[in-house]
């Protein structure tokens, strides 16, 4: 059976209301090195780098290089982890710590319970394996229905879960190489980072969904992770990204790389990373995120100008397109609203008012700012359009003469099947409504989203090259009917249409 240090969990009260507050959610983070006795560390302070990819849970799992440990729990990385969850951590096997692997995460499949908690750690015929999945599977509940009725019991509600039943499977273990096996039987989003006793495996879908990175430390050792901002903290050298399709392993003889499957026909890099997710300072799919919302901001300014006394950012997610708008139309760029940044997590709100306090607590306008201004306000993207609202009524409230909305990117009019959490309808604002409707509805005096053209042409890779699908609607998947066909033969998985 795995081993796990035996740590008290984080009390989860508090993790679902803090949901609540926020338009969007993060998708996960995944981060893995091999090859340092500071592993434990190092996985911590990756996490820390990228906790902006998920804030329900942390975890991580380490080996000495005969067995796995590990711990997860509920809420942010220093909630999970303090000094003597660390060192439990680095103590928890018989020999030194060598490697590990860790995750923070959003639900985007599977619900905010610590159970979801990853990275999973589970044993098998083959021995141990801990795994972090950033991404979704949209073959996870035919796959889990299969499984289940073959007599399997599932720990979690998570759809990663599927991919350790999958890699047990008696089909998989009996091919030549049960991980790429495994991976070739998923459709959806996932950049994967396996940890066995023995080494490390990094995997990235053929569409390339998610991003992921490998790189160096300055001893030797070898670190994966969703973003190279984790690879800057700690001092890392990029050596590249993971490519889709790919399998990385990594152990104490160095780094081989094998293919799964060649990339999709039509690549599909989630363009929403540069648009809100990632670090400013991250290079996602091999381009600066900061300078890539800059250009969203200057192309917005060019399709949507209107005369206005100064822009604003909508903290923190539109500073970066704000600072370019401000650029490009010549219009003083001002600070009007300011983040509140010690609201609580637990910050519970049963009342309406208490919930219209909240919103003014975590974002405070600066009447001396905004008072008798024509206003233009930059943010990135709205969903559901409730916080938006709220928003714009405080800036009326302080005496905005005219407030001049400019999101930097399309409506997002589509559900996300593959990590964003916003998977139905009902959810989006844009979803039947005109610009003019919502407009109405926020109460702003013009409302203007960056085209998909534009929004397109400020990345550096062809522009059939990314997702757009919660704009468009185009997918490069059929998520209605997944393209895998399952059906049980002698009591064990057969999935028709691939090769072992």
């Amino acid at each position: 059976m795995p081993r796990t240090v035996s740590l008290p969990q984080i009390h989860e009260s508090g993790v679902a209301s803090r949901a609540t507050e926020y338009e969007k959610k993060e998708k996960c983070g995944v981060f893995g090195v091999w090859g340092s006795a500071a592993a434990v560390r190092l996985a911590y302070l990756g996490l820390y780098a990228q906790q902006h990819r998920g804030q329900e849970s942390a975890g991580i799992v380490v080996t000495d290089g005969r067995a796995l440990a590990g711990h997860t729990g509920m809420g942010l990385v220093p909630e999970v982890f303090d000094d003597h969850v660390l060192d439990q951590l680095n103590r928890s096997l018989p020999g030194p710590v060598k490697a590990s692997v860790a995750h923070n995460r959003y639900s985007t499949a599977g619900g905010s319970t610590s159970c979801n908690a990853q990275p999973l750690l589970e044993s098998y015929i083959g021995g141990q394996v801990a795994l972090a999945h950033n991404g979704n599977l949209i073959n996870a509940d035919a796959l889990r229905m299969k499984f289940e009725e073959a007599g399997h019991l599932f720990h979690t509600t998570s759809d990663t879960e599927v991919i350790i039943h999958l890699l047990a499977s008696p089909l998989q273990q009996k091919s030549p190489d049960p991980i790429a096996s495994t991976l070739r039987r998923l459709q959806g989003a996932f950049s994967l980072v396996f940890l066995f006793p023995d080494r490390m495996e990094a995997a990235r879908d053929p569409w390339g969904f998610r991003p992921l990175v490998l790189g160096v430390l300055p001893d030797g050792a070898h670190v994966v992770a969703s973003e190279t901002v984790s690879l800057g903290v700690l001092g890392a050298k990029i050596v590249r990204e993971i490519e889709p399709g790919e399998i990385v392993t990594i152990n104490d003889a160095g780094v081989r790389s094998r293919r799964f499957a060649e990339p999709a026909p039509r690549l599909a890099k989630c363009v929403f990373e540069h648009v809100y997710f990632a670090n400013p300072a991250s290079l996602i799919f091999g381009q600066n995120v900061q300078q890539a919302r800059e250009r969203m901001g200057e192309t917005l300014a060019r399709e949507a100008p209107v005369p206005a006394d100064c822009v604003m950012p909508m903290p923190d997610s539109g500073r970066s397109a704000a600072t370019g708008y401000a650029r490009q139309s010549g219009i003083a760029y001002r600070e009007g609203i300011v983040p509140n940044r010690y609201v609580g997590r637990t910050f519970i709100k049963p009342t309406q008012t208490e919930r219209q306090m909240a919103v003014r607590l975590k974002l405070n306008v600066i009447p001396e700012v905004v008072a008798g201004k024509r206003v233009i306000v930059v943010d990135d993207s709205i969903v559901r359009g409730t916080t938006t609202k709220a928003k714009m009524d405080q800036l009326r409230q302080a005496g905005a003469s005219e407030i001049h909305l400019r999101i930097s990117c399309p409506p997002i009019r589509h559900p996300c099947y593959f990590g964003v959490d916003f998977a139905t309808r009902d959810q989006l604002i844009a979803h039947n409504r005109s610009v003019d409707q919502i407009r109405e509805y926020l109460g702003v005096d013009s409302l203007h989203y960056l085209s998909l053209e534009g929004l397109l042409s400020c990345m550096d890779r062809p522009p059939a090259s990314y997702c757009t699908a919660c704009y468009s609607g185009d997918y490069r998947l059929d998520v209605e009917h997944p393209q895998t066909e399952l059906v049980l033969e002698s009591d064990q998985l057969r999935i028709f249409g691939t090769q072992p």
